[in-house]
């Protein structure tokens, strides 16, 4: 695999405390992209179990490993500082989507609330014996509805296995002397997503299902994500030379503070 736009122009190298202030072109748009992708996998495929060819698995494994491969194409491109900032926006964003899910959960359903279950003649008996309001807030439940302990496990991990990643990928950039991309991708997603795993599975799980089932799940799904990463190794290598081409510059962290609790603005 070719590094990083290592075919064209020679890109001006800057530090990490250089990029924090730099202006970027796409930095908005791939801020956007990632709490958007991180907020979806949250909101669709969090509370769905598929199986297919006889493999079961949460549906949100399809879009959260995502946000991993944006975060690395963030710290890649824009550096640790920045990709920092997202990683807190995407934190509050998923907190107040859980405060909302909550209060919107909570409200009393209309008695003549209609949706898809209410009208469907199979589930005709239950409307006649309730309402319709009633059956479709127990549909509305069991999409948007989450316990405590979830939503605590999936903020929680999700905060700290970002910094992980994004740590692991900017201290290996610095190492690898901006070579070999996919070691950083890799290493980091490994990294990352393990943190990720060991913090969400236990706290959401832990004493609700077998302790057997914690671990098989949290190494399976730990697993599929690091593939699902692997796998798409190309297409990050794309997105991080078409943006460092656009920017025209590639940053290093040579002289950044690593906290997750740095001031963006002085690092």
């Amino acid at each position: 695999m070719n590094d990083p736009a290592s075919a064209s122009t020679p890109l001006e190298k800057i530090g990490g405390k250089l990029g924090a202030r730099r202006h970027f072109r796409f930095f908005d748009y791939m801020m956007a992209a990632f709490v958007a992708i991180l907020l979806l996998s949250n909101l669709i495929g969090a509370s769905k179990l598929s199986s297919v060819g006889g493999f079961t698995f949460g549906a949100g494994i399809l879009f959260f490993p995502i946000s991993y491969i944006l975060g690395d194409v963030l710290t890649e491109v824009y550096g640790y500082a920045n990709a920092r900032r997202c990683v807190w926006v995407g934190f509050f964003a998923l907190l107040f989507m859980a405060v909302m899910s909550f209060v919107v959960v909570a409200m009393p359903p209309a008695a003549d609330w209609g949706c898809a279950s209410s009208g469907d003649p199979q589930f005709a008996g239950l409307v006649a014996k309730s309402s319709a309001g009633a059956l479709c807030q127990t549909t509305y439940v069991s999409v948007f509805g989450s316990t405590w302990r979830i939503v605590l496990a999936s903020v929680t991990a999700f905060w700290a296995g970002e910094f992980v990643n994004s740590f692991v990928m900017a201290r290996m950039k610095v190492w690898t002397g901006g070579k070999y991309l996919f070691t950083r991708t890799w290493g980091s997603t490994i990294a990352g997503q393990a943190i990720d795993s060991l913090i969400f599975y236990p706290v959401a799980f832990l004493g609700t299902w077998t302790n057997a089932d914690v671990v098989h799940v949290m190494i399976t799904n730990w697993a599929m994500k690091v593939l699902w990463e692997v796998v798409l190794t190309p297409v990050t290598y794309a997105v991080v030379n078409f943006l460092k081409r656009r920017e025209g510059v590639d940053v290093y962290d040579t002289d950044t503070d690593f906290s997750p609790f740095a001031r963006t603005a002085s690092v």
